[in-house]
């Protein structure tokens, strides 16, 4: 399994990456994700999404961040 972040700063990150999680569930191998948000960081807006395989490339918005991690172990 492979995680996927996308993380953007702002408004407009905050709107680009909900319709990026919500066009998510059309590609495969895609098992589940969340948006996530921080009272500690308030600008900050993540999507963490989980794949069972390799992630596809999925396009992430203009002005996002993203990272792919090797699941290692989880409990």
């Amino acid at each position: 399994m492979q995680v996927h972040y996308a993380e953007g700063k702002g408004e407009a990150a905050r709107a680009a990456l909900h319709a990026f999680l919500d066009a998510l569930p059309g590609w495969p191998g895609f098992l589940g994700a969340e948006l996530l948000l921080s009272p500690a960081q308030p600008e900050l807006t993540l999507v963490a999404s989980r794949w069972a395989d390799e992630v596809p490339p999925v396009p992430v918005p203009d002005g996002v961040r993203a990272w792919v991690f090797q699941v290692q172990a989880n409990r």
